[in-house]
Formats: structure tokens, C-alpha cells, sequence
């Protein structure tokens, strides 16, 4: 099963890729007298930089919401569209855990305890605990970065930690493997609002 989660993922972006690089190939090469093998190769990489450089701009931002908010209307394109994008966004995880906070808490009881990201204060539907500000937290599992849980936590639970996102990831992902620099145990500043 590991091996499938592993190698599915690889072999889509391969096949994408691939398919990408031998219609842009035939493109180009059926309005050139003298076809230039591997010229839809350059054409696809300049095509990723540049898309990626307008998405990358709030203007290039607004425009790809509206055209998301377009896609999701047409019923057979959504879900197929909606399933892809989930794939890439969980791919992106590593820009949404750059803007959290790592902490560690009782989990998944008091007297043994877990790393987490702070992902933000709870929705307030999901407050239900009125004297104490609940924050979700998300708690990767070993090994593979994109399964985990995600937890409620009370605020006075939670215990900065002095560590970066990307230490903690590699200590998490390595299964406790990766051994941070000293000094990561002494406390952080206050948790983010």
C-alpha cells in the first residue's frame, strides 16, 4: 500500500508531464520546416515559469480565483478539476505549514505528548469549550507528510516550542530520526491569534 502511495502519485505527474511535453513537441514541430527534436521540452518549461510567475501575483491570484470559480460550475469539468487541485494543494503543504507554529501538547493523552502546527484558531462553531480559546492543530504522522490528524486543543495546553517548521518537519517525517540543533526544547513566544 505504501509502495502505491508512493509511486501513484509519481507515475501521474509523469504521464501529465509526458503528455504535456509530446503534444507542445508536435505542436511546434508541425509548423517548422526542420522539426527540433525536444523543442516542446523548452516550450513546456518556459510555459510552467510563466504561469507560474503570473499565479505567483495577486493580479495572476484574482484572475485564477475567477477562472477557478467558472471551472466549478460546469458539472462533469468540477469534479474532476476539484480532485486534481486537492492533490496539488496538499502538495503545497509545506507553504501553509511555513506561516504556522510548532507546539507540543498531551496527546493523544495527558503524560505522553506530540509535536504539532498550529493551523489557526478554531471556527467558532467548533469553540465549544467557552473559557478557553480552542486552536487547531494539525498532527502529521511519520513517514508519509500527508496523513495525520487534526486536533482541537485548547490554547492553555499547547506549549511553544523553539523549533522551525522545517526542523520539525524533518523530526516528524524522519520518526524522530532527524535530530534538531540544541536548544529547540526552551520555549517560543506567545501563540499566534
Amino acid at each position: 500500500m505504501t509502495g502505491l502511495i508512493v509511486l501513484v502519485p509519481a507515475w501521474v505527474t509523469f504521464l501529465i508531464l509526458s503528455t504535456l511535453f509530446s503534444t507542445l513537441d508536435g505542436l511546434v514541430g508541425r509548423y517548422m520546416l526542420d522539426p527540433t527534436p525536444g523543442l516542446g521540452l523548452l516550450l513546456l518549461v518556459t510555459l510552467l515559469i510563466l504561469v507560474g510567475l503570473i499565479a505567483d501575483h495577486v493580479i495572476g491570484q484574482n484572475l485564477f480565483e475567477r477562472i477557478e470559480r467558472r471551472i466549478e460550475q460546469i458539472p462533469l469539468v468540477q469534479s474532476i478539476y476539484l480532485t486534481l487541485k486537492g492533490m496539488t494543494d496538499i502538495l503545497n503543504f509545506r507553504s501553509r505549514f511555513g506561516r504556522s507554529k510548532v507546539v507540543a501538547f498531551p496527546f493523544p493523552r495527558d503524560g505522553c505528548w506530540a509535536l504539532g502546527f498550529i493551523m489557526g484558531a478554531a471556527p467558532p462553531s467548533v469553540q465549544v469549550e467557552p473559557s478557553h480559546t480552542l486552536f487547531m492543530v494539525f498532527i502529521p504522522t511519520a513517514i508519509h507528510p500527508f496523513t495525520g490528524f487534526l486536533a482541537f486543543i485548547p490554547e492553555h495546553a499547547l506549549r511553544p516550542i523553539n523549533l522551525p517548521v522545517e526542523e520539525a518537519m524533518k523530526m516528524e517525517f524522519s520518526a524522530g530520526f532527524y535530530k534538531p540543533p540544541h536548544g529547540w526544547l526552551g520555549t517560543s513566544p506567545s501563540l499566534p491569534s
